[in-house]
């Protein structure tokens, strides 16, 4: 009977066109064939990155818009050794506007974390990137200290997506989800101060210079929508103007 059953298995496979012991690639394979999907080489180690569109943010308790930012800008310059995933790495600076009102602006410049009212405390900044880092770890994850493992495959955004865990050398996990069809990164996942933190990722467009980048991100911490980011522009690789990513004085 038992051999009977696996003959039967074998030829629903074989009707399915697929092989009778198929399986699911490895995490190192996934990750790499993401790496290709998104742009290879350029995507893998890009000095810098420029983003502009519109955000929307939610009120947790209610579910309401709480905020609209109609100019929504992002600049990277990243560390090429980045090393830890949570923790603040290279420069960045984000700013959110309404109209001529900033909703807010943070930025760090590799030392010191700042907003429009100025300097945030180290132990405070450091839980708020803590929140918010994650995504660029994937672009060190073949490298010397990481590991990779394969989590069960799920649907994302009804679309059957592979997961992998991956650990940095200090032993934080990352989770990321790739689209089984096109390879992309459509999921990422990780715990923080604020709760578990999730993104999905939608609407990719490939750039010119073969770098493919989601339109679409919605971040969520435990669940619960916080906020939904429309990136229309995107600059890879062009050169940043320190000043971006200087504390204000005063």
């Amino acid at each position: 009977m038992r051999r009977l059953m696996q003959f039967g298995l074998a030829m629903l496979a074989a009707a399915m066109g697929l092989p009778a012991n198929a399986e699911e690639p490895g995490p190192r394979a996934t990750l790499e064939r993401a790496i290709a999907a998104h742009g290879g080489e350029v995507w893998l180690t890009p000095t810098t990155l420029a983003l502009s569109g519109e955000a929307v943010f939610y009120d947790r308790e209610t579910g309401a818009v709480r905020s609209r930012a109609e100019d929504y800008r992002m600049w990277r310059a990243f560390d090429p050794d980045r090393a830890s995933a949570h923790e603040a790495s290279g420069k960045v600076r984000i700013v959110a506007k309404s109209g001529e009102r900033v909703l807010f602006e943070i930025g760090y410049d590799g030392e010191t974390t700042w907003t429009e009212r100025g300097i945030m405390p180290k132990a405070q900044a450091d839980e708020y990137w803590a929140n918010n880092f994650g995504f660029g770890v994937v672009r060190q994850a073949l490298g010397e200290g990481f590991t990779l493992h394969r989590a069960p495959s799920r649907d994302i955004l009804g679309r059957e997506t592979r997961l992998v865990r991956i650990a940095d050398p200090e032993g934080a996990e990352t989770l990321f989800g790739f689209d089984k069809e096109s390879g992309f990164i459509t999921y990422l996942a990780f715990d923080t101060p604020r709760g578990f933190h999730e993104r999905l990722y939608a609407d990719f467009v490939k750039l010119p210079g073969g770098w493919v980048q989601a339109r679409e991100v919605t971040l969520l911490y435990d669940g619960i929508k916080s906020n939904t980011v429309l990136w229309t522009e995107t600059s890879v690789d062009e050169p940043l103007d320190e000043a971006l990513f200087t504390p204000p004085s005063g």
